[in-house]
């Protein structure tokens, strides 16, 4: 199975990843190539592949990307080949995309996918996460502002998503999606 998990920049996505992840070895990470600098908390090779915007393109011309966006000037991108790889060994692929990404996917010949949209209790949450994120982020006030200006058009697409669940406590909404990715696997 494929689980999408896809909010507007400072909802908690990455947190809620990392959450599904400890609870759940039956969960891997899709881990995206990057063109963009990797922040201080960050590995190459667990957080992402950071690569130049050179061989990105390469990617994206050899049709190696199962799915891939421009966020906020850097590409991001998750390998057909290493999504084959966790499906075969009977992993479900965890995917931290933006609703670009999310709409490929659900284009593509996969199947089985189950996709959340989190949402915050409000914008005004969204701008304080920010702030206080910035430091790990590297992100000045405009990086922020132009973050925030993004806000309506990543929250217009919810709705394409199967389940949106609002993140306003970390713990209940990560149990939530735990628990509806367990519903669905007994249907399989």
């Amino acid at each position: 199975m494929i689980v999408i998990i896809s909010s507007p920049s400072g909802a908690g996505k990455s947190s809620i990843c990392k959450n599904l992840l400890k609870l759940d070895n039956k969960l891997k990470i899709s881990i995206s190539d990057t063109t963009r600098v990797p922040r201080d908390n960050e590995v190459d090779g667990k957080d992402y592949n950071f690569i130049s915007e050179k061989k990105f393109k390469e990617k994206i011309e050899n049709k190696e990307y199962a799915e891939y966006a421009s966020v906020f000037g850097n590409f991001y991108g998750s390998l057909h080949s290493n999504v084959m790889d966790l499906l075969k060994n009977e992993y479900d692929v965890l995917f931290d995309i933006d609703w670009q990404g999310a709409q490929q996917l659900k284009k593509s010949s996969y199947s089985n996918i189950l996709s959340f949209f989190i949402v915050p209790p409000s914008k005004d949450i969204i701008y304080q996460r920010l702030l206080s994120r910035s430091e790990l982020s590297g992100d000045n006030e405009d990086a922020i502002n132009r973050r925030m200006s993004f806000y309506e058009t990543e929250i217009s697409h919810k709705e394409e998503y199967d389940h949106v669940v609002i993140n306003d406590n970390i713990r209940i909404c990560t149990e939530t999606i735990y628990e509806l990715i367990q519903q669905r696997r007994s249907l399989i």
